[in-house]
């Protein structure tokens, strides 16, 4: 194994979990170190900033995933008083290795004007502040960044906002929601396959043998595919019975989601990647037989080779152009994430494309062991790197000695990989979910763990032929909602504040979307497409009891507002509705969806086909109120008036605001930006403006 030199820091500082008793800091390193922090009250005195040290305790955790690898979570609590809100509140970080001492600044990430410097205007220090609940207060959030996707990088315009607001309290955004596909395991560009491979197994220090899990995997043609790119489609379908149709590069070793990781926050493994030569072109690739081909360069099929060479070729440079575009905005996205308090969520891609989608995908993949174990370093990678920092209380000290333990030894077979080890804490983890310390508060759900599948199928018909097919899941059980609701009553929410539910699927798609889906393209299951996959059908409204029991739960927590920002369905859109329950009961919705954050895909002949049904539709249902009828078998369905409800579980009014240009849908690149006042919620998208 080659060997890389890294840099002390691999990734951050990031700012998690933030409120007036304790502020979190999560960092990576290639090196064990003890870190410490300082922190000054910033004020302005006659346009000079004075920094002030606050008196406070430094609680250091750290676990070591890998022989360069190093995971930290660094707490610190004012002594005294709580932190002070509304105020300015900057931080440096002390390493200690042995005698030698470093901190952010003579590591050169505070030398302001610089590309690296993570510092805004005339700061001397990386800095956030804690909104009270008075006045105003905003927020950004959004969903799905690709770094090979389509489109410019729109954290960058975030970053931008924050460097014109960095000292306006009142305009700067509080907290950063990110609502899922924070990477995408499944869809790994082919310039970058290779280097994650090789970072990956020098982060940990060894190869993974996946061999040990699927002994099929010791086959000579299998082993090669492995390490060529392009060549992970097949194990991944066959072993793995995953369903991604983008799989040739998947994620398969923790080495490989953790570098992932690093390469989508931050700058410095591209430098490492770049120093040690590891970006190779197509032509190298190919001389040294590490393209994957599925013909073979033989005279019987030497057209179909050659065809699938230009092909291949193609893709590898339209993607290698992409990721040039993607890196240069990483300096900007390091220092954005070190100054402002950032809470995380996964959706499906974080993991792999149509995780837990259906009751049969979730059976095939759980009798897989190779796909198991797949899931089990994914969700290690999304612990260490997501969720660890977003509720460090939700993992108690037998989930900590289950990670240090696994990846102390990274041996699989043992006695903590199997029976109650870390695969089967991973698997069975149930408190995903957390409430975010924002103003309001933030209530993050975990839509794909905790699903629920009914058994009793559903009839489909199209033309003459009628088949039975499933039910979408329930997106979260009803052990999920009790964790939820107690988690939230326990954060010292009371009924009747203000709330944001944070949901990765939206609560409201764009009805015009979804029901053109709905109606003409999900029937295409009973001629045998498998449309499911192909086009997630999981939103909350495809299942009518799970999105009833979603309404229950809000109409019981009585929220005054409620606000849901989601994702996941690349487009853009803002709704209000208006709920009413069949025994008087009321709800208020405000629901925003912002993504993709970098990955336009509505494209190929679903693209084209939803893009015409948007341009029919959209200027007449931005006019409308759009009213709709739960009946008792749970069936959604759209009224012209409530004298055609009948019997109901609730009726809805639902309204499409304009986004721009009286259009109600953002199709391009976008992250939302949400302002709220006592009297005001108002919403905009942070995106290219054309010229």
């Amino acid at each position: 194994m080659t060997s890389i030199d890294f840099p002390l820091i691999l990734s951050g500082p990031i700012v998690r979990r933030a409120d007036t008793k304790q502020i979190t800091i999560w960092l990576a390193t290639s090196s064990g170190c003890r870190i410490t922090a300082n922190f000054y009250k910033i004020t302005m005195d006659n346009r000079y900033y004075n920094y002030d040290l606050l008196t406070i305790d430094t609680n250091h955790q750290a676990i070591r995933m890998g022989k360069n690898l190093f995971i930290h979570l660094v707490t610190v609590s004012p002594k005294v008083e709580d932190f002070p809100t509304d105020t300015l509140l900057g931080y440096n970080l002390y390493f200690r290795r042995g005698t030698d001492v470093q901190n952010l600044e003579t590591i050169g990430l505070l030398s302001r004007n610089r590309p690296h410097s993570i510092v805004y205007g005339r700061l001397k220090y990386p800095a956030i502040f804690l909104n009270s609940s008075k006045g105003n207060n905003s927020l950004l959030y959004g969903s799905c960044r690709k770094p090979h996707g389509e489109g410019d990088d729109t954290l960058i315009f975030a970053d931008k906002l924050i460097e014109k607001t960095y000292h306006l309290l009142t305009k700067r955004p509080s907290a950063l929601l990110l609502l899922g596909d924070q990477i995408y395991a499944d869809d790994v560009a082919g310039p970058l396959s290779q280097v994650i491979t090789k970072l990956g197994r020098a982060l940990i220090g060894q190869t993974e043998p996946l061999y040990q899990i699927d002994e099929k995997l010791a086959h000579t043609a299998f082993q090669s595919s492995l390490e060529k790119v392009n060549g992970r489609q097949y194990i991944i379908e066959n072993f793995c019975h995953f369903t991604s149709s983008h799989a040739d590069n998947h994620l398969m070793e923790f080495g490989e989601y953790a570098a992932m990781y690093l390469l989508t926050w931050a700058p410095q493994l591209w430098d490492v990647a770049h120093k040690h030569h590891l970006f190779q072109s197509f032509e190298e690739l190919v001389k040294r037989n590490k393209i994957h081909f599925i013909f073979p360069p033989t005279e019987k099929y030497k057209k179909k080779y050659l065809k699938e060479y230009e092909q291949l070729k193609t893709r590898y440079n339209e993607q290698q152009k992409a990721l040039h575009s993607f890196q240069d905005s990483l300096y900007r996205i390091r220092r954005l994430l070190a100054n402002i308090p950032t809470y995380m969520i996964f959706d499906d891609h974080d993991i792999t494309d149509d995780w837990n989608i259906s009751l049969k995908w979730k059976e095939k993949v759980d009798k897989s062991k190779l796909g198991s174990h797949i899931i089990g370093n994914a969700l290690s990678a999304y612990w260490a790197f997501q969720g660890w920092g977003n509720s460090p209380e939700s993992f108690d000290s037998r989930f900590m000695w289950i990670m240090k333990t696994y990846f102390k030894h990274l041996s699989i077979g043992k006695a903590y990989y199997l029976r109650n080890g870390w695969l089967n804490t991973l698997l069975k983890f149930d408190s995903w979910h957390y409430i975010a310390p924002t103003t309001p508060k933030t209530v993050f759900l975990d839509t794909r763990t905790q699903r629920e599948y009914d058994l009793e199928p559903r009839p489909v018909k199209i033309g003459s032929v009628i088949e039975e097919t499933p039910w979408s899941p329930i997106l979260i059980n009803k052990n999920g909602w009790e964790n939820v609701t107690r988690s939230l009553f326990e954060s010292g929410w009371k009924s009747g504040s203000p709330i944001i539910i944070a949901s990765a699927a939206p609560v409201y798609g764009l009805g015009l979307v979804e029901s053109f889906l709905h109606d003409h393209i999900y029937p295409l299951r009973v001629l045998g497409i498998n449309v499911q996959t192909m086009i997630d059908f999981e939103a909350w409204k495809y299942n009518g009891k799970g999105f009833t029991e979603l309404l229950e739960q809000i109409a019981k927590w009585e929220p005054k507002p409620c606000i849901v920002v989601s994702g996941d369905v690349h487009y853009a859109s803002a709704v209000t509705s208006k709920v009413t329950f069949q025994d008087g009961r009321k709800i208020d919705i405000r629901q925003f969806t912002s993504s993709p954050i970098k990955n336009m895909s509505l494209s190929g002949i679903w693209g084209l086909l939803m893009k015409l049904v948007i341009q029919i539709n959209s200027s007449k249902r931005k006019k409308e109120k759009i009213t709709r009828v739960c009946s008792p078998s749970f069936n959604i369905r759209q009224i012209k008036n409530q004298k055609e409800a009948g019997k109901f579980i609730w009726t809805d009014t639902l309204q499409y605001q304009p986004l721009e240009k009286e259009s109600i849908i953002e199709i391009q690149n976008n992250i939302g930006h949400i302002s709220i006042t006592a009297s005001t919620i108002q919403n905009q998208l942070l995106k290219l403006t054309k010229k």
